[in-house]
């Protein structure tokens, strides 16, 4: 009996809530209740399903029902269903269609935010034209994550693969059931031969950031003066055509200049280069200059752009002379590139974890020793600036 109840596929006409669950029209799988999980066990993750296509809300039910760590708490078709059933289901997290019928996805999500600030909300969206638009105006309005919505052309079990791969370690870092501060880097590390100082001339900024990342640059980037004396480079784990969009979006937001990196580019003071999705960026030196360059070099961290790859390059090409920030994001992506910017004498800062959406890449940065300064989010642009003008201010001095 307890094998045959672990898993039943139902068909039920209509769409409707039992006892926290909803059964929709359609195959749907529940899980009985594992009995042997004693009274300190975990619960699963309570996700809450939004979405106005059924197949789509079938097809993510099927994904987390494949993992014992996740529930589904219920699904709703559209944005005011789903607001009223938050209070009855009490998700623990949200994922979200960007477009639909009567409330969309931004709509909602503003209303979300507004009740319950808290509460992680993912956007499931396509990955071109007014989906990729939207998804970012999303993540500006307070949008934890996003994921991409499978394309109509695959099979449907490898539509359910790629969505597994991409929605379920985003679930479990947002709700930090999985997620374990790191005790150790994956590298060997070694005390930098080189000790920074405050006093050092910066010559360039690097950032780097993923989950998160889009709200924490669009606080960042605006508090930085429009005279801001040294280029800024970042890498921002997004797709092609979003990172065009986020660099577009910032751009309106502050009086510096941001661009999609361009291969070949001069770098030049107040400019703010975001690399494209698809695209490692480096920087490289030629004479007194220092270039952008890209490429599509295999991914690292699972990652293209990859922000190791940009702070190796600026470690290389910067020396001691550069100032690295490492913002909220998944996994630990910039903390092998931050051992190279530490050894060429540059400062690397943190941000903390109050601050952080997930606190997986500058939590790895700072378990490996490698922060110079662990700041909340609010405080970074200021110790960026404080930095980069009193150490070109005691280095233009000292030459006096």
């Amino acid at each position: 009996m307890r094998q045959w109840l672990r898993r039943v596929r139902l068909r039920v006409p209509g769409e409707f809530v039992i006892a926290g669950l909803e059964v929709s029209s359609g195959a749907r799988t529940f899980r009985e209740p594992d009995s042997r999980k004693g009274a300190d066990a975990v619960p699963p993750i309570r996700v809450l399903i939004v979405d106005d296509s059924a197949v789509i809300r079938h097809l993510l039910s099927d994904v987390l029902a494949s993992d014992p760590e996740i529930t589904v708490a219920g699904t709703a078709p559209n944005g005011r269903l789903a607001l009223a059933r938050i209070p009855e289901m009490k998700p623990d997290l949200v994922t979200l269609d960007v477009e639909m019928p009567g409330m969309d996805g931004l709509e909602t999500l503003v209303e979300i935010r507004k009740l319950y600030p808290r509460l992680p909300v993912i956007m499931f969206s396509t990955l071109t034209g007014p989906g990729a638009s939207a998804t970012v105006e999303a993540l500006a309005r307070g949008a934890s994550d996003y994921a991409s919505k499978p394309s109509h052309t695959g099979s449907p079990t490898a539509a359910r693969e790629r969505v597994r791969q991409e929605l379920l370690p985003k679930i479990k870092a947002l709700c930090e059931r999985t997620w374990q501060r790191p005790k150790s880097c994956a590298v060997p590390l070694q005390s930098p031969a080189v000790t920074p100082s405050v006093s050092s001339r910066v010559d360039l900024v690097a950032i780097g950031t993923s989950t998160g990342g889009p709200n924490a640059l669009a606080e960042l980037i605006p508090k930085l003066p429009a005279d801001f004396p040294v280029p800024i480079v970042i890498v921002q784990h997004m797709p092609a055509m979003f990172t065009r969009l986020l660099a577009e979006r910032l751009n309106g937001l502050t009086a510096l200049e941001v661009r999609e990196g361009e291969d070949g580019r001069k770098l030049e003071k107040g400019q703010v280069w975001v690399a494209p999705g698809d695209f490692h960026m480096t920087v490289v030196r030629k004479g007194n200059d220092r270039i952008l360059s890209l490429n599509q070099g295999p991914p690292e961290n699972s990652c293209r752009p990859a922000v190791d790859v940009l702070f190796r390059s600026v470690a290389q090409s910067c020396g001691a002379n550069v100032v690295a920030a490492v913002l909220t994001g998944m996994g630990s992506d910039g903390t092998k590139g931050a051992v190279e910017i530490r050894g060429a004498g540059g400062t690397v800062i943190a941000q903390d974890e109050a601050s952080s959406v997930v606190w997986g890449m500058p939590g790895s940065l700072v378990a490996a020793g490698l922060a110079n300064r662990v700041c909340a989010l609010n405080d970074i642009p200021f110790e960026i600036l404080r930095r980069t003008t009193l150490g070109r201010s005691l280095a233009k001095a000292a030459r006096s």
